[in-house]
């Protein structure tokens, strides 16, 4: 397996020190980096009604409200050594300003790449905006 720069793993660790979880106590950080290298942070925030917003959602709102619509890479960290994948919404919301080619990676806390996932396998046959009438 491979190792994450470190930079982007420090950020990822950042983020999920500062993730708000006080009811499941499962932190997760999330980086999406659009195709000119520029990188968006999230964790993810719960809140008492348990309908809080995960990391990628976090990240994916940051990156669209500074003007950018397309992923080259995502990056998702989990509170343990196993995978912590995007959970069903996330996916979907990946999908939204994905490409065949986005690469999405789950790291461990110490840096390693424990998995690569392209959209196809994340999301087979994904439901998308092409589906939807143009206006």
């Amino acid at each position: 397996m491979s190792q994450a720069d470190s930079a982007l793993v420090n950020t990822l660790l950042d983020a999920l020190n500062n993730a708000y979880v006080p009811y499941s106590d499962h932190p997760v950080a999330s980086i999406m980096e659009c195709p000119d290298g520029q990188q968006f942070v999230g964790a993810n925030v719960e809140v008492a009604h348990y309908k809080g917003l995960c990391a990628e959602a976090s990240a994916i709102s940051a990156m669209v409200t500074a003007g950018q619509r397309e992923l080259a890479k995502v990056y998702v960290m989990g509170p343990g050594e196993h995978l912590c994948t995007p959970c069903g919404d996330c996916r979907q919301r990946i999908r939204e300003f994905a490409t065949p080619n986005t690469q999405i990676m789950v790291v461990s806390r110490q840096g390693e790449v424990l998995k690569t996932y392209t959209m196809e396998t994340l999301l087979p046959d994904a439901f998308g905006p092409e589906q939807l009438p143009q206006r």
